[in-house]
Parts: structure tokens; sequence; C-alpha cells
């Protein structure tokens, strides 16, 4: 499974926010600089966090987004699945899929996809974003750690 651009800027975008904005809002441009994305693909992916119940955006002056819910409440895998779909390899390994795959009786390398869509969830679901804030401010030395 490869994460698109999409997945990757998105999770920038949202690491991003968990950083700068635990009390104020953050502008989408300023969001954009700091992580070298242009605005304009920034601007849709908002839509698909918003929708997901990750950011909200603020109004005026001083507006722009901030999570919704607190860093620690937020994992790597809810927002990958928000902006890519499936963490499966393959759709007869997505326990939410209807695949009626003809083979299925004798495929014995379902087994093998649905293990590695069960490891591939199992990492990013136990990623917060609470942790990557923490491997940020480590890896930059910064070391006052969220929680």
């Amino acid at each position: 499974m490869m994460i698109t651009t999409k997945g990757r800027y998105g999770t920038r975008f949202l690491l991003d926010l968990a950083i700068n904005s635990s009390d104020r809002a953050v502008s989408l441009r300023d969001v954009a600089k700091r992580q070298g994305i242009s605005d304009k693909y920034l601007e849709q992916i908002v839509p698909l966090l918003s929708r997901a119940g990750f950011i909200r955006s603020v109004r005026g002056a001083q507006g722009g987004y901030m999570l919704q819910h607190k860093p620690e409440d937020i994992n790597l895998g809810d927002v990958l699945r928000a902006l890519e779909g499936t963490l499966a390899p393959l759709e007869c390994a997505d326990p939410n899929s209807d695949c009626k795959c003809e083979r299925a009786e004798e495929c014995v390398t379902t087994d093998v996809w649905k293990k590695i869509h069960d490891a591939i969830s199992g990492v990013v679901d136990s990623i917060t974003f609470a942790d990557l804030v923490n491997a940020y401010k480590k890896k930059t030395g910064q070391f006052d750690y969220y929680l």
C-alpha cells in the first residue's frame, strides 16, 4: 500500500496544527509555508479533514484552522483512512469490503493480505498526534514534551 501525497500532506497539516495551534487558529498560508506545501493543494485536503471531524475553521481576522480534538485523541490510522480510504493492500483483505472473489474458497494468499492489513492498521492505529508532536520535538531538540 502506498500513501499518496494527499495522505502525507494531510498528516503534515494536522501535525503542524498540533504543534502550532494549542489555543489559536493557524492560517492555511502559514502551514503551507512552514511545510513547503502549496496552499492550493492544502485547500483540497482541508474539506476532507473537516468532514472527518479532525479540524474546525475559525473565521475572522485571526481565523484559520484548529484541531477539533486533542492530539492524543487523534490517531494516524483514522486520518489516513479519511484521506486515503482503506489501508488494505487488496480489496479481499479489507474487512469492510463485500469482495466477491470467485477464488476466495481456495485462495491461500488472502490470509497473507489480511495479515499485512492487520499489521499496517496495528501500527498506524497505535500512533497518536501527541506521539508525533513528541517525536518532532525530540528530533528538533525541543524537549518540552506534549504529555
